[in-house]
């Protein structure tokens, strides 16, 4: 992927703005009407959903689709079962029997507002439609069928216990214990990376990309998620709550290993720029070129909030 400039003058704190609006709309259109019986369920999975946020997982998924000249819609409804599924492990990362945070995005948590029962229920229910939505291309694409399938494979397995939530697993099991470089690698590889190589790797599957392509775009997103987590662990002992619009010093509440308790915020911040330049130099061995994702990556690597 190169990043050379094609001619045309490029803005792309304009284009990501855009880009994030349109995937707001797109999210919308996915959501079920809040009616029925249970409808107070699917206004709890829209406040969740669609409390902001940086949109980064479809956005990836979306940019990988386009570097590898996919040019459909095809990937719109995995771009909003991705973000639901993001979204319903940051509704249960709240509740009080995990981090026990009252604030996500600048807003009170979903169980602070709708009670720890429906919390835990618009979790399993964004994890459920998740899988929905996505099921739907079949009917909406049946001529994509093979892809849709496939990319429904990677969305499970990075999701499931060979993925985040196996990483969620070690990492609640861990909290209040010190814990060795080995094993918090293989916490953020999965509780974080996982989705990121979903995202990426579904991308380049809808788009007919090749088993050995999915495969680097899978190892570069890997180092993008480990970059990603480990700035996260800068911000929250270097940023305040008002900017990033969630509690600081959680990390150290609920006592947890983190690279900056390893390495202090220097080595974290060294690991964070290793890992994001071995990134870029992978993508750019692919074939395609999108100059706004590798952009992309570098401001969400080295963010601020």
């Amino acid at each position: 992927m190169s990043s050379r400039e094609t001619g045309e003058a490029y803005d792309f704190h304009e284009l990501r703005k855009k880009r994030v609006e349109e995937i707001e709309q797109i999210l919308t259109g996915y959501l079920p009407k809040e009616e029925g019986y249970q409808k107070t369920i699917m206004e709890a999975m829209a406040y969740s959903l669609m409390a902001g946020g940086k949109r980064l997982r479809p956005m990836l998924m979306r940019e990988t689709y386009r570097l590898f000249g996919g040019t459909g819609t095809v990937v719109e409804p995995f771009m909003a079962a991705l973000e639901m599924i993001h979204t319903y492990s940051l509704v249960h990362d709240d509740l009080p029997a995990m981090d026990d945070d009252e604030l996500r995005r600048g807003r009170k948590t979903t169980h602070v507002v709708y009670g720890e029962d429906m919390g835990i229920l618009a979790g399993d229910a964004l994890l459920n439609y998740a899988f929905e939505t996505a099921a739907s291309a079949f009917e909406e694409y049946p001529k994509e069928s093979l892809k849709i399938g496939k990319a429904i494979g990677i969305l499970g397995k990075k999701a499931g216990i060979y993925g985040m939530l196996g990483g969620q697993v070690v990492d609640v099991q861990k909290t209040g214990h010190a814990v060795e470089k080995e094993v918090l690698d293989f916490i953020y590889a999965l509780k974080t990376g996982a989705l990121l190589e979903s995202a990426m790797m579904i991308g380049a599957a809808l788009s007919g990309a090749s088993e050995e392509e999915i495969r680097l775009v899978e190892k570069a997103a890997g180092k993008i998620g480990l970059a990603f987590q480990v700035q996260d662990d800068i911000l929250d002992v270097t940023s305040t709550a008002e900017v990033l619009g969630k509690p600081i010093r959680s990390d150290e509440k609920n006592e947890k290993t983190t690279y900056v308790t390893l390495l202090g915020v220097r080595g974290a911040e060294q690991v964070v720029e290793k890992e994001s330049v071995e990134a870029i130099e992978l993508l750019r061995k692919l074939p395609g070129e999108n100059p706004y994702l590798e952009w992309l990556l570098g401001e969400l690597i080295h963010r601020t909030k």
